[in-house]
């Protein structure tokens, strides 16, 4: 699954290409949309980026405590237990914490599709009422 990043706009000239790349109005080429619809797109736009962020840092700790924690700090409780006759601390430490990491990259990638479907929509739909507003 591929994640697409139509978001990714991280100055204000590459907001002004994002933002532009639906006219706000097809009959007169080149008007712009109105003030009032890019400040609203601009904090839907730094909704988005909240939300990525926030999944990230969700992710990265699950990453970090299988990581870290299972590999090192919990070692000695998980050695109790054994997983294809190995350790089970030992096999988080070389094998587990990679494993985990590529799970959460697909999650990752999952729900980044899923939240950019959702803010997308979002922005057409403000940039069709603004349309119709305008008509």
């Amino acid at each position: 699954m591929l994640v697409t990043c139509a978001f990714l706009v991280e100055t204000p000239e590459d907001q002004r290409k994002f933002m532009s790349d639906e006219k706000f109005s097809e009959a007169e080429p080149g008007l712009s949309e109105p003030p009032y619809l890019i400040s609203v797109i601009q904090n839907t736009l730094k909704d988005y980026w909240r939300s990525n962020v926030k999944i990230m840092m969700v992710l990265l700790g699950f990453w970090a405590i299988a990581g870290l924690g299972c590999g090192v700090i919990f070692v000695d409780a998980l050695n109790v237990f054994s997983l294809g006759g190995y350790p089970l601390g030992f096999w988080f430490a070389q094998q587990g914490s990679i494993i985990v990491f590529v799970i959460l990259i697909l999650i990752y990638a999952l729900l980044l599709n899923r939240l950019e479907t959702k803010y997308h929509t979002k922005i057409k739909a403000l940039r069709k009422s603004a349309r119709k507003d305008n008509t």
